[in-house]
């Protein structure tokens, strides 16, 4: 019997309504999105696989336990997408909503999680401050004691937090999009980006050049290097961002745990690895090669928090890399000056949790010509205009 694709394939139109580059999560969300509102003439470009960038190479932990207002209501809705993605897409996305709480080591970092912690009550997003005695209970495994150099004083706890399968989701995406009749297509690079007296006309392929009046650059790490095609400079470093995964345990960590001060975070899968990601790597790159540095550093800031883990073989690590702002919040929406030229980016170590909600906000502001209110305040003249956001706080793998 044939074997039913997940996804077709097709050959490049000469023309399409509007240009996607960038088949991850971002791109193939806002493909569906835009597909559940009746635009399908779209075809979603990559040079490489579906999902083989960011998408493929984070560690998909979703929250919304951020600092901002702005935000706090942006994540929280994509959470709550993400509640209900499996049934949407009908395919399973393995979304373990187990927990995530972010442990601090110094008083100035439980005065961070405090602040955080109150301005997501606030706002109606389910996370509260927990004791040594709490965090004892949710993780047994955890070194709660003094004996550490730098004790765990308090932890930010936000149960709708979790993990989810990132192929899954894209996989999902892709074959949804694909059935409302949204075209994809891997392995086809955009070399240029036409946009004579400030308007977009068409992209030049490595498969031939297309006829389009709108380009959206979901690129993450390389939309600097998109955004160039057209003569805008993105306000946006790339830097390297590593993990890496153990051999398999009898489960034993049941929530997701970040350290605001160790810049370490740690979860279980539930085929028993141990996943452990670090903060990105202090110094900009493209490069997407594993460091001895990563290697050492994540260690020994993980056996500060699991001592029990001393033993365990690691089994491979990886990098991927992340396009980051000053303020650490994405850029969003379209570009003054270059019409048709549109930005999903700036994500730095966001990216994954956001998709959803980006995706939504995007399908509608094409849809309708009107920015969404909930992605207003990250639009790109924010620079210009000093209404940066301040997100750095909520990241606890940030330098």
């Amino acid at each position: 019997m044939p074997v039913e694709r997940m996804w077709r394939i097709h050959e490049l139109k000469p023309v399409y309504d509007l240009v996607i580059i960038g088949a991850g999560v971002h791109g193939l969300a806002i493909a569906y999105y835009l597909g559940k509102r009746g635009i399908t003439n779209v075809a979603v470009l990559d040079k490489g696989y579906i999902g083989g960038g960011a998408s493929g190479r984070n560690t998909a932990i979703i929250r919304s336990n951020y600092r901002t207002p702005q935000g706090i209501a942006f994540y929280d809705a994509s959470v709550k997408l993400y509640e209900k993605l499996a049934l949407e897409l009908n395919y399973n996305v393995m979304f373990s909503q187990q927990g995530h709480l972010t442990v601090a080591n110094t008083e100035r970092g439980v005065t961070g999680l405090r602040e955080r912690a109150e301005t997501n009550r606030l706002l109606g997003v389910d996370s509260r401050m927990v004791t040594r005695q709490e965090i004892a209970k949710l993780v047994p495994g955890l070194e709660v004691s003094d004996r550490p150099p730098q004790p765990i004083l308090a932890g930010l706890y936000h149960p709708p937090g979790g993990v989810i399968r990132h192929d899954a989701v894209v996989w999902g995406y892709a074959r949804a999009a694909d059935r409302l009749g949204i075209e994809i297509h891997p392995f086809t690079e955009v070399t240029a980006i036409h946009a004579p007296a400030g308007s977009v006309e068409a992209v030049v392929t490595s498969k031939g050049s297309i006829a389009t009046p709108i380009v959206i650059n979901a690129t993450a790490g390389w939309c600097s290097t998109i955004a160039h095609m057209v003569g805008v400079d993105l306000p946006i470093v790339t830097y390297p961002l590593q993990a890496l995964v153990t051999e398999r345990l009898k489960p034993f960590l049941h929530h997701v745990v970040v350290s605001a001060t160790l810049h370490v975070y740690i979860n279980q899968t539930d085929r028993g690895e141990v996943v452990i990601g670090e903060e990105i790597d202090p110094y900009s790159s493209y490069s997407m090669r594993s460091t001895l540095r990563f290697l050492e550093s994540a260690a020994a800031h993980t056996l500060e928090l699991f001592p029990c883990l001393g033993q365990v073989k690691v089994l491979r690590q990886w990098a991927g890399i992340c396009d980051i702002p000053p303020d650490y919040a994405p850029i969003i929406g379209p570009v003054e000056g270059v019409e048709g030229f549109i930005l999903d980016v700036g994500w730095g170590t966001y990216g994954f949790k956001a998709a959803p909600a980006a995706g939504l906000c995007i399908a509608e502001m094409i849809d309708s010509g009107k920015t969404p209110e909930l992605i207003q305040p990250f639009a790109l003249s924010r620079f210009a205009n000093g209404n940066m956001l301040g997100e750095k706080a909520a990241a606890a793998v940030a330098t």
